[in-house]
């Protein structure tokens, strides 16, 4: 297993092909400039000691050299296992709405990135708990089962968009039924959460039945709202580009509000209900919940820490380096005594 810290630094490589069509043209040109002075079997008589290997194969390991300090900068880094820990904490699962009304621009940068923000950022501060991700609008999908693993966690988290969902929509039914059915054990005692985060235009009228069964099976929520009251219309992009906005069947154009009732409501039946216009108070309010949860010891899979290889680049570069200074471009007195190539007569 391994990873590449820096791999922004990998475009520096066009350089090594840029380096021999440079070194090539110059050789062109130094026989081109020879012929026009001279013989060339007479330069070679005159200049016995001359090899025509030598500078190619100086040239080769300048570019290895040059190869390994690139790779240096890459800093790859090599993990050696998986290895199996014990953590307590409590299972945690973000149900992310990716309805088309997300996309407002109500708050910065839109409904849907803000709610990334906020999920990527509650990440960032918890320790041990186990996560899962779920995508919804007009149904749900789910985008990560339960891991441990935060990194793939954010990765999954910054590709989750409305044509992931081809059922439009919002139904906040869907998302708590799938989170209380189908993301956790039942025979696991480990507490769970569900963080809901919705504009709140629910279009189904099922979403508190659906809470109230899922908090008798165990599971604890909380609900975040994202948007405004006076709300704004949804863009239509192409290339970034606002090109029109979502108009009705009539030709008006859709303004979208947020609905903190029904958020509300179903959040008060558990752990609460938050604005999740502001990062601070949002951040607060779940750690707040989080502390007041019992954590339950379980087992995880991790990848051992990666180490970072760039020393063995760096220094097989300065060891390259060091044997091109070292090489001279005359011919070597021992390889010329083989006679190899029946160059003497």
């Amino acid at each position: 297993m391994y990873e590449l810290e820096e791999k922004g630094y990998l475009y520096l490589l066009i350089i090594i092909p840029i380096l021999v069509l440079l070194f090539l043209y110059i050789q062109y040109w130094k026989r081109k400039k020879q012929r026009q002075f001279g013989d060339l079997e007479l330069l070679k008589k005159l200049s016995p000691e001359r090899s025509f290997f030598k500078p190619i194969l100086k040239i080769s390991i300048l570019l290895l050299a040059l190869a390994c300090f690139i790779i240096a900068l890459v800093n790859p880094k090599m993990g050696t296992k998986i290895e199996t820990v014990k953590r307590e904490g409590i299972d945690i699962v973000f149900a992310v709405d990716v309805s088309k009304s997300m996309l407002a621009e109500d708050v910065a940068p839109n409904r849907l990135d803000k709610s990334k923000q906020l999920v990527s950022q509650l990440i960032n501060q918890m320790g041990n708990d186990r996560i899962g991700i779920i995508a919804y609008s007009g149904s749900a999908f789910p985008v990560l089962p339960i891991t441990t693993d935060y990194s793939v966690a954010k990765m999954f988290l910054q590709s989750m968009n409305p044509s992931m969902i081809s059922a439009q929509g919002t139904s906040l039914d869907e998302a708590i039924n799938m989170a209380s059915t189908k993301f956790f054990d039942k025979n696991d005692k480990t507490n769970k959460l569900l963080i809901l985060i919705s504009d709140g235009e629910d279009h189904s009228e099922n979403a508190e039945d659906a809470a109230d069964e899922a908090i008798k099976a165990g599971l604890k929520i909380i609900t975040i709202g994202v948007g405004t009251e006076k709300g704004g219309p949804i863009p239509l992009k192409r290339n970034g580009i606002v090109e029109s906005f979502q108009k009705d069947q009539n030709g008006e154009t859709v303004v979208t509000k947020r609905n903190a009732e029904i958020l509300s409501k179903i959040g008060k039946k558990s752990k609460g209900y938050v604005d999740g216009n502001n990062t601070k108070t949002v951040l607060d309010f779940v750690k707040s919940a989080l502390d007041n949860i019992q954590k339950t010891e379980f087992e995880g899979t991790q990848a051992a820490n990666f180490q970072s290889q760039f020393q063995w680049f760096l220094g097989l570069g300065f060891f390259l380096l060091l044997l091109d200074v070292f090489l001279l471009e005359r011919k070597t007195k021992w390889v010329q005594k083989l006679n190899l190539f029946n160059e003497k007569e």
